[in-house]
């Protein structure tokens, strides 16, 4: 099991948004389903996502597990569906980051322990 996390900043403004569309794909219904069906064809196993206040603007903090994160990170960069389609439009909207252009996030990895 892999696991990757990373923020993205919030356009300020748009930490309604954020919230509440995440919110709205987690609460059942067919968005939730098209969700949950593309997290899983994408090997994801788990997802989730805060939002932190700093003095430099809102974040998120993304946490995502799976079995390949990175490969799964090509499918929604790449995903021709409807949902990923769809979820890189509100990525850019909401983040201002376009992620069939932008580099993926370079996150270096400096401690995990388990006690």
């Amino acid at each position: 099991m892999a696991t990757s996390v990373f923020v993205l900043p919030i356009i300020p403004g748009k930490e309604d948004v954020d919230r509440e569309t995440l919110q709205h794909l987690a609460a059942p219904g067919p968005e939730h389903d098209g969700y949950v069906a593309a997290r899983r064809s994408q090997g994801i196993t788990r997802e989730a996502v805060w939002q932190q206040r700093t003095p430099m603007g809102t974040f998120a903090i993304v946490l995502m597990e799976g079995e390949d994160v990175n490969a799964a990170m090509g499918a929604i960069i790449m995903g021709q569906d409807p949902f990923n389609t769809q979820f890189r439009q509100f990525v850019k909207d909401v983040h201002g980051v376009d992620l069939a252009v932008d580099p993926p996030p370079d996150v270096t990895p400096i401690v995990d322990n388990t006690f």
